[in-house]
């Protein structure tokens, strides 16, 4: 019961808004606690790098204080955040170009968390790993609708407004993305395969 009562006097995201818009620097931190998890995995989800998806964790909510008053506080936050966090993962790829860095917690979000004996976690882990490298691989625009859509399960027409192309094209690059994804992991299930024949 207090439980609830407690949760029922937490500030919403539109007071925070309001708040910070006033000057009211705390703000800004009780907004980082409630959205910092699906800022950075979505930042990771695209650079494939936990470093930089640290980074741009601290960019979105710096940019968030910079142009709060830009920010609508009776419109939704996430999907700011979330078209905030594409356009500086985007950026950040165009410019590194690292394509296969290692990826530890993506795979797990894609195929799910399971718990197996050592020997099956070890082939978990090697499928995430494939995983990892395919998704890292796509190109840039269908990565972040993948991840949009996969990582933080967002519906189509959300991922549309938040990269402001129509809802045809959201469809198109995930469609695309996914048989990417198909193909990569079906070519490396082959490779395996036949190593694995000529060593019998």
């Amino acid at each position: 019961m207090r439980a609830g009562f407690e949760a029922a006097l937490e500030p919403s995201d539109k007071e925070l808004v309001l708040s910070l818009q006033a000057g009211k620097l705390d703000s800004l931190g009780v907004l980082y606690d409630r959205h910092r998890n699906l800022v950075y995995r979505t930042a990771l989800g695209i650079t494939a790098d936990p470093e930089a998806a640290a980074d741009l964790l601290q960019d979105v909510f710096l940019r968030l204080h910079r142009f709060v008053d830009r920010v609508d506080p009776d419109r939704p936050l996430e999907p700011w955040l979330y078209r905030m966090v594409a356009n500086l993962s985007y950026t950040w790829v165009k410019r590194r170009q690292r394509w296969f860095r290692p990826l530890e917690d993506i795979a797990e979000w894609l195929a799910g968390s399971r718990r197996e004996s050592p020997m099956q976690q070890l082939e978990v882990d090697e499928d995430n790993r494939h995983v990892q490298q395919a998704v890292a691989s796509l190109p840039l625009s269908q990565r972040v609708v993948v991840v949009l859509y996969y990582v933080n399960e967002l519906p189509l027409q959300e991922i549309a407004e938040i990269l402001n192309v129509p809802v045809g094209t959201v469809k198109s690059r995930l469609h695309y993305g996914r048989q990417a994804l198909k193909d990569s992991l079906d070519e490396k299930q082959n490779f395996l395969a036949e190593l694995q024949y000529e060593f019998t």
